[in-house]
């Protein structure tokens, strides 16, 4: 096989006269620059280890405690009181080694300890410090004097110039809600949703919980807080992402569209070279570990970047009862998928990384590389599409060894999977763009169900008209991750990498580079019938569903906070208008909420539906007057933003009984109250997707480019999922999914409701301002893809 002679250094053959050696210097020079690379990248990861572990201080501040200490010794002063002398005559006795050696040994064994001690203290201040959240519920603009002492004090210990997992250890521990409050915060979340009868069982049901069970696995739970780094994210990752037996197409996964109105090439091998060396950019500033921590936009207050660890090299492994997430620390080549065919594609040559130019050149090379797929190769991809079980016994059986073993773990251990279209062409485009939309959202979630690997961290998808997307898998991390890395590839592409005249990537290449290697399959019939199976479970799930995508530019932010309204609040308010007028009931919603201000920490819930909502919505519905619908919205707003804030600061629901529900399983016993709760279906489960690193983008000198945001599937059979992202002042993209199978549901008409919903409120909170009724009067001036 081609493959295996590029693999071996030399080649030997046997003679009369003894053995001839013949050496490829070529290969072991690929050694020896790999052993580099390598040897490089831990040097890097030990200093950043020494720099994150004794932060907020730095390395050369060990250096000053010793000089200060040694400086008072000169001085016939003894800051130790006494302690030096006393290490002093515990060390070793050394002929060699003079008094006066001694007693500088030892004070810089003190100070050392001293410095040490300096560090646990600053980082437990700030520890304790970065648990206040009391600022978060401070009306915007009054600032208590606490708060700005505990800024002032904030500021002193947070340290200078961290990396990006300095304030991992410094994080407060995720803490546990009390059953009181929270059985007394589910009580009222679902009390609009029940009557009178149903509410007073669940009632009954709550308070029987709360006075006998609850309190026996509320002390388990705290006694896994007291010892993990965080009681949730493992159980979460656990039981509701690996566990899964159901495909994670369409019902985990989530994706990422490509600029809205423009797409910087038409060329598909340069979109490709252009980004994915993007990509690894951004994968060396992440083993450097200089990107910056996260933080609450508009604040200093640093975030978790535990998920940041596996974005790159990591791959969802199946199981028969659980799967498991895998994970390599580095990975020199992509996989990309075109035609049927599976390539292995090197993006470092000689120790470098190739440039944007020769990648293309790579990627073209694909695009022209006449071979067929081999027999069962064309939709093997699909087995990560089906249900999970099927999918762990075939690899089990049909990729334990030989050269389907080789090929699987090249997948599996690639930096991140590529997917070359050959015949779709996707964006914003032709005489109907809202239908293009759909479309394209529909073929960034599924595709064809047998052309991605569902199974990785990440797939980027390119098109033959240049334009991209990302599709991501949930278990390993949450949205915003991907769409940090999203924004700056999206960003260097365009603004720092560019392309020529002819649309080509800039620069030179280098005609030597080895053709990308194609993988080699050997797939029996029985493992094609395994996959024939997967792909039909897929091809029903993915028919099914019902997207709609569509940008609201008929007002934005700007025209929302002019009226006293949080932004998001405004939409969730929209959002359960719509529903009500659709289905004249309200519904249990869910909203994403980060509790990334803890370590470790992943989502909550904000329960969108409210008494306060349904009241307004009641209200507005029922001819009220204005005055009315205005002071119950506000009403409506501020409880809402009050959830957010609770969820974000470790006072929410849903997590808290998720892991108090697990507990009751592991001890064997059942709640009935639990049991009920963790069944109740998310009809509305909705996520905003903020743009993370606004200083990426121009959106003033540039607002064409704009990432559409992004979307997933339908949560409940007869539900709806609706992403919103939230571009400048004047722009909101929706991404709305539901189910064909369920008469009750339209993507289209349910988008039509929040539009309307969008103007009716808009209009109640500023009925002086007049709106505009077309869409083009605020709609950038820029010319759409074609």
């Amino acid at each position: 096989m081609a493959e295996a002679h590029q693999a071996v250094a030399f080649q030997f053959t046997v003679t009369p006269e003894g053995i001839n050696l013949q050496l490829s210097h070529q290969a072991l020079t690929e050694i020896y620059l790999s052993g580099v690379r390598s040897w490089k990248k831990r040097v890097i990861r030990l200093k950043n280890s020494v720099i994150t572990g004794v932060y907020p201080a730095s390395p050369s501040s060990w250096l000053f405690v010793v000089i200060a200490i040694l400086a008072t010794m000169y001085t016939r002063s003894d800051p130790s009181m006494g302690l030096i002398a006393k290490i002093q005559e515990h060390l070793p006795v050394s002929q060699s080694m003079s008094t006066q050696c001694q007693a500088v040994l030892s004070a810089v064994l003190f100070s050392t300890m001293l410095w040490l001690l300096l560090i646990f203290t600053m980082r437990l201040c700030l520890k304790q410090l970065l648990s206040y959240h009391r600022w978060m519920f401070e009306q915007h603009g009054k600032m208590s004097n606490t708060t700005k002492v505990w800024v002032a004090l904030v500021r002193i210990f947070s340290g200078r110039k961290p990396l990006l997992y300095s304030y991992q250890g410094s994080l407060p521990n995720l803490p546990v809600p009390s059953i009181k409050d929270t059985v007394k915060r589910y009580l009222e979340s679902v009390r609009p949703l029940m009557d009178d009868t149903q509410y007073g069982r669940m009632t009954k049901l709550a308070t029987e919980f709360e006075s006998s069970l609850g309190n026996r696995l509320q002390w388990y739970l705290k006694l896994k807080a007291l010892w993990a780094a965080n009681y949730v994210s493992d159980w979460w990752e656990e039981y509701v992402y690996l566990r899964g037996r159901s495909p994670i197409m369409v019902n985990s996964n989530y994706y990422g569209m490509d600029f809205l109105y423009v797409t910087p090439t038409p060329i598909q091998a340069a979109r490709a070279g252009n980004s994915i060396h993007a990509f690894f950019l951004y994968r060396r500033k992440l083993n450097k570990e200089e990107i910056k921590p996260g933080r609450i936009p508009g604040t200093f207050i640093p975030l978790c970047a535990a998920q940041c660890e596996r974005i790159f090299n990591t791959t969802r492994i199946p199981g028969e009862e659980t799967d498991t997430v895998q994970h390599w620390q580095d990975s020199d080549y992509i996989v990309v998928y075109h035609r049927g065919r599976y390539f292995r594609l090197r993006v470092y040559q000689a120790g470098r990384l190739l440039s944007p130019r020769e990648i293309e050149f790579q990627i073209q090379r694909i695009l022209d590389d006449p071979t067929p797929p081999s027999r069962g190769e064309a939709k093997l991809g699909a087995l990560t599409a089906g249900d999970r079980i099927p999918w762990a016994k075939a690899r089990a059986k049909y990729f334990n060894s030989g050269v389907n073993k080789r090929s699987l773990d090249c997948i599996e251990r690639a930096a991140f999977f590529v997917t070359l279209d050959d015949d779709d062409e996707q964006g914003m485009m032709g005489d109907d763009p809202a239908a293009s939309l759909d479309r394209y959202a529909k073929s960034l979630l599924h595709g064809k169900c047998y052309d991605r690997w569902f199974d990785k961290s990440f797939s980027v998808v390119y098109y033959k008209n240049g334009k991209n997307g990302i599709n991501g898998e949930h278990s390993w991390a949450d949205a915003p991750v991907v769409a940090h890395l999203w924004e700056y590839t999206l960003a260097t592409d365009c603004f720092q990498l560019g392309y020529n005249a002819e649309g080509h990537c800039k620069g030179e290449v280098d005609s030597s580079l080895p053709l990308p290697q194609k993988l080699n399959w050997e797939i029996p019939p029985e493992c094609e019938e395994q996959i024939s199976q997967s792909l039909a479970v897929a091809q029903v799930l993915a028919d099914n569903v019902d997207f709609h995508v569509f940008p609201f530019q008929d007002f934005g932010k700007g025209k929302v906070k002019k009226c006293h309204v949080s932004p998001d609040a405004f939409i969730q308010m929209a959002l359960q208008l719509a529903y009500y007028r659709e289905r004249r009931t309200f519904c249990l919603t869910y909203e994403a909420s980060m509790t990334r201000l803890f370590r470790e920490g992943r989502t909550e819930t904000v329960r969108s539906c409210t008494n306060e909502s349904s009241a307004f919505v009641r209200a507005l519905e029922g001819g009220e007057a204005p005055d009315v619908c205005r002071r119950l919205f506000r009403a409506a707003s501020e409880k809402h933003q009050l959830l957010y804030r609770m969820a974000m600061t470790g006072a929410g629901i849903d997590r808290h009984l998720f892991c108090l529900y697990v507990v009751s399983k592991y001890l064997g016993v059942e709640s009935p109250f639990l049991k009920e709760v963790l069944s109740e279906p998310w009809r509305l489960s909705t996520s905003q997707t903020p743009i993370q690193q606004v200083e990426l983008f121009d959106m003033v000198n540039y607002p064409e480019y704009i990432s559409c945001g992004g979307g997933f599937g339908p949560v409940a059979d007869d539900g709806y999922g609706v992403a919103y992202c939230i571009l400048g002042d004047n722009l909101i993209n929706f991404h709305i999914s539901c189910k064909h199978s369920c008469p009750d549901t339209d993507a289209h008409k349910f988008g039509a409701r929040i539009r309307k919903a969008l103007h009716d409120l808009i209009q109640l909170l500023s009925p002086d301002q007049k709106e505009p009724n077309k869409m083009e009067e605020s709609q950038p001036d820029v010319k759409k893809d074609q």
